[in-house]
């Protein structure tokens, strides 16, 4: 198996992704998670006092309160990137069949979870959503934790197929035009990366 150790550097603030609230996010998470283990983990992760609104979405936390990536969200980028480049004629990524069973089945994340380091405190990022209803057009609004550009995390990548790597590279190179975390179609998450050094 292949190994590559990456470091990602944000260019654009980061939205967090959980819910908020720990109930609908424990519903969530049980309709997904494969054991009761990885549903308390998970819940626990999220570490938010009632205070916090229940429509916000935040980062889950290391045991120390740091916010954090699970090694899931980052296969998750690398699906939704696969399957963006798949049409783009020439990229490396336009040659796999199943791009979700083989990254699924061939492509880990050897950390389970990923701090992300920045300097001072989370932030706030509210935005209106605007969706067609059968009674017309509502506007609600969302409200995510974020963290500042300039942030990054370090991860390591395994590969069970050589050729996947150059993949992996080609979706790491994706993440300048379209990023990780919510609203990333707006720019948010977008991010550069490099080998990390030990």
């Amino acid at each position: 198996m292949k190994e590559m150790k990456v470091r990602i550097e944000f260019t654009e603030e980061v939205l967090g992704t959980a819910s908020a609230n720990k109930e609908i996010h424990e519903q969530y998470i049980a309709s997904k998670a494969p054991d009761a283990k990885s549903i308390e983990e998970e819940v626990a992760a999220i570490g938010v006092e009632e205070v916090v609104e229940k429509a916000m979405t935040v980062f889950p936390r290391t045991a120390d309160g740091t916010p954090m990536f699970w090694d899931y969200q980052i296969k998750g980028f690398f699906k939704d990137t696969c399957g963006a480049l798949k049409k783009v004629s020439g990229t490396d990524s336009s040659k796999i069949k199943a791009h979700k069973k083989e990254i699924d089945g061939l492509i880990f994340i050897k950390e389970r979870e990923i701090p992300i380091h920045f300097d001072g405190n989370t932030g706030n990022c509210q935005r209106p959503l605007r969706g067609q209803t059968p009674q017309g057009e509502k506007i609600t609004l969302a409200n995510s934790e974020t963290v500042p550009a300039g942030s990054w995390v370090e991860f390591t990548i395994m590969c069970m197929v050589d050729a996947d790597m150059k993949m992996v590279a080609e979706w790491l190179d994706y993440g300048k035009y379209r990023g990780i975390g919510q609203w990333r179609n707006s720019g948010k998450g977008r991010f550069v990366w490099k080998m990390a050094t030990e």
